[in-house]
């Protein structure tokens, strides 16, 4: 009876051990092997584009033409009226060269000028020279006579051309195209004393900007390189430039070379003194594969990608080119028409399942 129960038990072990073994292989192969999971990506399919090689530096944009205008006089002032709006002038107004901006008046200097006795003596001058040419040639005077005749035109022609010029001292007049960027208020019909300032006139439809550049970047930039100048504020609005000037010598302390840019700006968008990004063309592909920086890993001393296969992620290494802030040339390693994958590529294997998503 003992033995029969011993058996008993021993059978009841062997079953508990069958089912635990079953249960376990059945789990072992109910379980799901994670790497088989198809992973959500989405794709790029690649074509061929344009991509261009910057050289990035900064400055501050200065106005190509700047003057300020001061009295040279003393006077009563008096602002005069913007031909194109029939208005006195303004901060912001745009001025033509020769404009007359204000007017400074006074009786007294103006007789002291004596414009109109300048003329007579210039004309009696002339006449008196007109006549002792005459009778040098009948010999009715002599050479000398007739050469100081000459002289006192001359000496009239200088008086009547500087008395010209201090009454042109009473006008304050545009000596270049500008705008208006400083008009001091002074009360109409007033006495200003000379040198004080009447107006300051920019010309910013053309700009121009001093740049330091790294040493080495020196065989890569050259003169006539175009460029594209941007500020912060407006990203969308880029102006052409061009590289005008380039030092030949490189700073020992900063490792740098001084250049100058011009900058087109006929909208005047970019104000004198805004701090704006510089960027150099020197190199240009017209027709490569591009793809986005952000997509490319490392691993060791290689560059790779995904891409979709059947969706499967294939890695493939790639050799890179010209780059550009956010995108950058492959020139090995990929094809027209791959499918890139430029999401969900973090986590990837070589050959994992994937499951594109549009």
């Amino acid at each position: 009876m003992a033995a029969y129960r011993f058996e008993s038990s021993i059978v009841s072990v062997s079953k508990l051990i069958v089912s635990v073994l079953l249960i376990t292989g059945c789990s072992s192969n109910q379980r799901p092997n994670y790497y088989d999971i198809a992973t959500p990506v989405s794709v790029l399919e690649l074509t061929k584009s344009p991509i261009t090689k910057y050289i990035t530096t900064s400055g501050t944009a200065l106005a190509q033409g700047e003057v300020e205008l001061k009295s040279e006089m003393s006077g009563i002032y008096d602002l005069q009226k913007n031909p194109v709006t029939s208005r006195p002038f303004k901060l912001g107004d745009k001025v033509r060269k020769g404009t007359v901006i204000a007017v400074l008046s006074d009786a007294e200097y103006v007789n002291g000028v004596a414009i109109d006795s300048k003329k007579l003596a210039y004309e009696l001058a002339k006449q008196e020279q007109t006549k002792q040419k005459a009778l040098y040639e009948k010999g009715g005077v002599t050479l000398n006579d007739m050469k100081n005749s000459e002289v006192k035109v001359t000496n009239a022609k200088y008086d009547l051309e500087n008395a010209e010029l201090k009454l042109e001292k009473m006008q304050i007049v545009a000596p270049i195209d500008g705008v208006i960027v400083d008009l001091p208020h002074y009360t109409a019909n007033t006495r200003i004393e000379q040198g004080k300032l009447i107006a300051a006139l920019m010309n910013y439809e053309q700009l121009y900007m001093d740049i330091n550049l790294p040493e080495n970047t020196i065989g890569y930039i050259k003169m006539q390189q175009p460029a594209h100048i941007t500020h912060y504020t407006m990203k969308q609005d880029t102006l052409k430039a061009e590289v005008t000037q380039l030092s030949p010598a490189i700073n020992k302390e900063t490792r740098t070379y001084k250049g100058k840019m011009e900058i087109q700006n006929q909208a005047l968008k970019v104000r004198p003194g805004m701090f704006v990004k510089a960027d150099i063309i020197v190199d240009r592909a017209d027709s490569v594969i591009v793809i986005p920086k952000k997509v490319i890993q490392t691993s060791q001393n290689d560059k790779y990608v995904f891409v979709v296969e059947k969706n499967i992620a294939v890695r493939k290494v790639i050799k890179t080119g010209l780059e550009e802030e956010d995108k950058i040339e492959v020139v090995q390693g990929l094809n027209v028409n791959d499918n890139l994958i430029i999401r969900g590529f973090e986590t990837l294997r070589d050959r994992s399942n994937v499951k594109v998503e549009r």
